[in-house]
């Protein structure tokens, strides 16, 4: 049977798209015989055939568009046309007899799956289970041929009911045709399919479990013969263009009504009279022709019309270039009434090709030549006239009823009962109106906008909020502002305060207060950060436009709540800016301090990048505000010294390194304001004034200020007025003095005393304090000069220090040098300017210090922290070296000890090239010191070369120094000498190189311990042990060979276990657990190294089969069948 595609649009396209098919058909019909090439000819003719046609291959030649033939359905529903007839018996007469006379039938064509190859066997004595499996193939597939043929008739017979529902649906188009099976298997079919290619598979399973009774994966369970369509995606995009059907065709030609037409009419009238379709396509011809002719002459038309409107648009744009005044009133009234431009609207209606762009141009050149008012103005005025004007239009001359045209007009299928209807249809036609207009329609606008393009609704919302006269809706509009996007993002939020901001200069404080603040109020514990946030920000844009009692009552507080309660970083560190603002903007002195608990609960906050805005926004803010009120060095600052003071301990331990950074900082942050504060006080402020050749401001003047507000000239106001004010700062200090200048006196006597008496008071061991006052210290004399440095600050530290060598008590010693006060004066003042002379100035104290803290027996602590300091900068390496070597000649063996232990901090920072040429030679002129001290004091630096270099030189030339100290007989009774040796292996042994490790620490220990078993002295014994302990705790976690752990490690800790044994039981226990530890692991290894020698002599012969393998392999051609005689077996 013809195949029906249900994706065809109409009957005339089934039928024309199965013809050329229909050949392919006859190939696939299970029926035919073997395949061949369809006939050459006529479709509809019957073909010049060897074999008589087939009932079946009738019916698919005759049957018009799927429609079944009486005769043929009699034939096939009559089971012994298809029975084998035995003797020769014919068919009964009214099997085969039928309206057109009898029904032949063909003899069966052979094909390959229906052959009895019993029959055709050379074998006669085939067994009999054989023919039976070739009859039970036979029967299977003619079962199978049966069926699909019975699937492929009722399509047919489907399709035949169903024609008479498609014409009433045709007739009736807002009734929807019901679905036929085979369109429902066809879909679902290509449903499926597209689920899969777009990867929705859970959902292509779900449907395939759905639908059961179909096999999604063959195309051909849908329908017998039936082509595969395209893709849905395919169909989407061609479905708006459709191609003319055929039927549109035949109806031009014939001029019939196409309703009047059957479905199937022209199909049939083809398939029946062949013999005059050459003559209808002749008419089609002619008619098209004609066609042709008719809309060649109505192109010319239109082509004269577009010529003569562009002559016309030509003509007035040379009107209106210079238009008189009556001219301009003219053409204002003209475009008030638009029956005045009819004949131009007309013209331009009925031709549409006419580019729009030139009437377009010209109505621009006509605007753009109104020279009086602006074009906004006068289109305003214009719009104003032409609403006051009634506007008429022309009314036909017709008799009809007003009910008639009303019922006529009915069909032009307007809308007005909806929302959206009612609003398209009433046009505003005033501002207010307009306003009202938006202020309905924006609520429902914004839910239909994509979030990520909701911003380009701000300025319709904020535009409308303004302007509209009803408070309630201003809010809703608001509101829909402030929830315009769900979580707004950085350019986002930044529209929204734009917007924000242009409505709160718009509108003034009262609505500002009334309208806005609430929507932050209302978002301030939103669950999104990113609204809490736009709630933060907006309280520091609005603060100028806010009621200065708002400022500081409701929008302190609010802030004052999210800073507190808040648990977003980014939250509070917009609250901490917004509170920057607000600090600029407030002017109730009673809120000052609330803003310095808020400085403190900001600066105590967990998270770096709050800590940074106060720093940045807050900070400087309070302090202009603090300047103002005259609480700045009055107030602020003292109170800030009073917190730190209070931190200092009594004792030497104790101090909160965490809260002096909070307050030290603060501090820092406000040395800009306080010399700001300076030059606007001094006595020659008055005098100055900006000429042009005013010096400008070096660059490395101040230092890098931390954000712009902290900068002094952003203080000050400019930076010619900072230049002008800086000179004369320098010449008032130079020459003049201080005299009546009140703020830099409280500076000098207040301030730096002060803070000099703190700095004494911290823990010198704390690197933290040092290091934070060192910088503070450099930021103050940076930012207050170098004269101020000099005259000021220096003299007295200098003071307080005393350090000339006349003044040095050996027997008592100077306290105040074994503070923090060296390494801070050292690192933070006298490193503020790098000249040659400041450079001998540092060079100068530190060599002092060295020696008097030598010379007196004193700690080293002080010294240390300032190398340390120091040491961290390369910039001062050489600066270090040339102290360190000045001790190294000194004639005192205690400044000579000194510095060789200072050896030991430096050689960390110092690159390896300063260690060959600058270090280690001091270091062996020292180990050849004719005091042992002095040799004692550089095992500790030799240690640390061998942890930290790699050159292979310097190791050998630093072994064998330690190598003389060990072996050497004059000092095998050097006790000190072996405390230090064992102190320096415990502590660079772990880090060392394990070859250095293996060959000599550990040797060299186990010797140590062995003697010491042997010594006569038990406080040596002890001492000696003591060390050995710590000494092997520290090797014990690193790994050691088994070898050495065997000859040296476990002897050792024997020989140790044997003197704590005697010394000290409670170090007995843990000595002899780290033994059996240590035993344990090496009988462990051993058992791993007896399956190792296994694994690896089977991995030799695994090398060696490989081995033999590759060699084979080379060989070898490129010839696969050589190459497959590698794997064989061999016989």
């Amino acid at each position: 049977m013809a195949s029906v595609n249900p994706f065809n649009l109409s009957d005339s396209e089934e039928e024309t798209e199965r013809r050329p098919n229909e050949s392919v058909d006859k190939e696939r019909s299970p029926s035919h015989g073997a395949p061949g090439p369809p006939p050459p000819g006529n479709p509809f003719s019957s073909p010049a055939e060897a074999e008589p046609p087939t009932p079946l291959l009738s019916s698919n030649r005759t049957s018009p568009n799927g429609r079944e033939l009486p005769r043929l359905r009699d034939y096939f529903s009559n089971p012994g046309n298809f029975e084998r007839q035995q003797g020769g018996t014919p068919p009964a007469k009214d099997q085969v007899l039928g309206p057109g006379g009898p029904l032949n039938r063909a003899g069966s064509i052979s094909t390959l799956d229906s052959l009895d190859f019993a029959r055709y066997s050379d074998d006669g004595n085939r067994e009999s289970d054989e023919r039976v499996a070739v009859l039970e193939f036979e029967l299977r597939k003619a079962k199978e041929t049966i069926q699909a043929l019975r699937a492929n008739l009722t399509q047919a017979a489907e399709s035949d009911v169903l024609s008479q529902e498609r014409k009433n649906l045709k007739s009736c188009p807002e009734i929807q045709e019901p679905i036929r099976q085979l369109e429902k298997r066809a879909l679902n079919f290509l449903v499926n399919e597209y689920l899969l290619k777009n990867g929705y598979k859970l959902s292509s399973i779900t449907f395939s479990d759905e639908n059961d009774d179909q096999d999604f994966e063959l195309w051909d369970d849908v329908g017998l013969n039936i082509p595969k369509p395209p893709g849905l995606l395919h169909l989407y995009r061609n479905c708006g263009n459709v191609p003319p059907s055929q039927r549109n065709m035949v109806d031009v030609s014939v001029a019939v009504d196409a309703s009047e037409l059957p479905g199937n009419c022209v199909a049939s009238e083809f398939s029946k009279k062949p013999g005059l379709s050459q003559q209808q396509q002749t008419e089609v011809v002619q008619e098209l022709e004609y066609q042709l002719g008719l809309l060649s002459s109505e192109k010319q038309s239109l082509a004269d019309q577009i010529k003569k409107l562009q002559s016309e648009i030509q003509t007035l744009k040379r009107t209106v270039s210079s238009p008189p005044p009556a001219t301009l009133d003219l053409s204002s009234q003209k475009s008030c009434h638009p029956s005045s431009s009819s004949n131009i609207i007309t013209s331009s209606t009925d031709s549409p090709s006419v580019d729009n762009s030139q009437t377009l141009e010209g109505r621009g050149v006509s605007e753009a030549g109104n020279g009086g008012d602006p074009p906004s103005k006068q289109k305003a005025s214009q719009l104003q006239s032409c609403n006051k004007t009634h506007v008429h239009f022309d009314q036909p001359n017709r008799k009809l009823s007003p009910a008639f045209q009303q019922a006529l007009l009915s069909f032009c299928r307007m809308c007005s009962d909806s929302r959206l209807g009612a609003e398209v249809s009433r046009i505003a036609d005033s501002e207010e109106s307009v306003m009202l207009m938006l202020g309905r329609c924006l609520p429902h606008i914004v839910p239909n906008v994509l979030l990520a393009k909701r911003e380009e609704l701000i300025p319709l919302i904020l535009c409308t909020a303004c302007l509209h006269p009803e408070p309630k809706e201003r809010d809703q509009l608001l509101h829909i502002l402030f929830n315009l996007i769900k979580r707004p993002d950085d350019e986002q939020r930044q529209m929204i305060l734009t917007g924000c901001v242009a409505f709160a200069r718009h509108v003034g404080p009262t609505r500002v207060e009334a309208e806005l603040l609430p929507q932050c109020w209302e978002q301030i514990n939103h669950k999104y950060p990113e609204r809490r946030l736009l709630v933060a920000e907006s309280c520091g844009a609005l603060a100028p436009y806010l009621p200065k009692e708002i400022r500081s009552s409701l929008v302190l507080s609010m802030l004052q709540q999210m800073l507190a309660e808040d648990k977003a970083d980014m939250v509070r560190e917009a609250v901490v800016k917004s509170l920057g603002i607000i600090m600029g903007y407030i002017d109730d002195a009673d809120k000052y301090p609330q803003g310095f608990e808020l400085m403190l609960l900001s600066l105590g906050d967990p998270s770096e990048r709050v800590v940074n805005a106060v720093h940045q926004v807050f900070i400087p803010a309070f302090s202009a505000w603090s300047t103002e009120l005259g609480n700045l060095h009055v107030a602020l600052i003292p109170s800030l010294l009073t917190r730190i003071e209070k931190l200092l301990p009594q004792g030497e331990h104790g101090l909160d390194e965490h809260k002096l950074h909070i307050f030290l900082s603060a501090l820092q942050s406000l040395i800009p304001p306080l010399f700001a504060l300076v030059l606007q006080n001094a006595p020659f402020t008055s005098r100055a004034t900006v000429h042009a050749d005013t010096p400008a401001i070096e660059v490395t003047r101040f230092p890098r200020p931390a954000s712009p507000l902290q900068d002094i000239a952003t203080i000050i106001g400019s930076r010619e007025v900072l230049s002008a004010l800086l000179q004369l700062y320098d010449h008032q200090l130079e020459l003049e003095g201080t005299t009546g200048w009140d703020s830099l006196l409280w500076v000098v006597n207040q301030l730096l005393p002060q803070l000099i008496e703190i700095v004494g008071r911290i823990n010198v061991t704390s690197s933290t304090c040092v290091h934070e006052f060192s910088r503070f210290f450099w930021r103050l004399c940076r930012t207050f000069g170098k004269i101020f440095t000099n005259t000021k600050v220096k003299p007295q530290f200098q003071e307080i220090l005393r350090l000339s060598e006349e003044n040095v008590d050996v027997s008592a010693g100077n306290g105040i040098l074994t503070k923090a006060t060296v390494p801070i004066y050292a690192t933070g003042v006298l490193t503020c300017y790098n000249q040659e002379e400041d450079r001998k100035l540092l060079v100068g104290f530190l060599e002092d210090v060295m020696t008097t803290l030598s010379l007196s027996h004193a700690p080293l602590d002080s010294l240390k922290a300032s190398f340390v300091e120091l040491g961290a900068n390369p910039a001062y390496h050489e600066l270090l070296l040339t102290v360190l070597w000045y001790g190294v000649v000194h004639t005192s063996a205690l400044v000579r000890c000194t510095a060789a232990r200072m050896f030991e901090l430096l050689v960390k920072g110092v690159n390896e090239t300063l260690v060959a040429q600058r270090v280690v030679p001091a270091l062996i002129t020292l180990s050849s010191d004719p005091e042992i001290s002095v040799r004692i004091s550089t095992i500790p630096a030799f240690g640390t070369i061998m942890e930290t270099v790699t050159q292979k030189e310097l190791q050998e030339r630093v072994k064998m120094q330690l190598a003389s100290f060990l072996e050497d007989p004059q000092y095998q009774d050097q006790h000190s000498l072996h405390i230090e040796i064992i102190r320096t292996f415990g502590r660079v042994g772990p880090n060392a190189e394990p070859r250095f490790r293996d060959e000599f620490v550990l040797p060299h220990l186990h010797k140590l311990a062995l003697a010491n078993n042997s010594h006569a002295v038990e406080s040596k014994r002890i001492d000696i042990a003591t060390q050995l302990f710590e000494a092997y705790s520290a090797l014990s976690c690193c790994f050691i060979s088994e070898e050495v752990m065997v000859n040296h490690f476990l002897p050792g800790l024997r020989c140790l276990h044997a003197d704590m044994e005697q010394l000290s039981p409670e170090h007995e226990v843990i000595l002899s657990s780290m033994i059996k530890e240590c035993e344990i692991k090496v009988e462990n290894r051993g058992m791993s190294d007896a399956q190792g020698s296994i694994s690896i002599a089977s991995s030799l012969v695994g090398e060696d089969a490989k081995t033999k393998f590759l060699s084979k392999m080379g060989q070898l051609t490129t010839s696969g069948a050589m190459l497959a005689n590698v794997f064989q077996r061999k016989k």
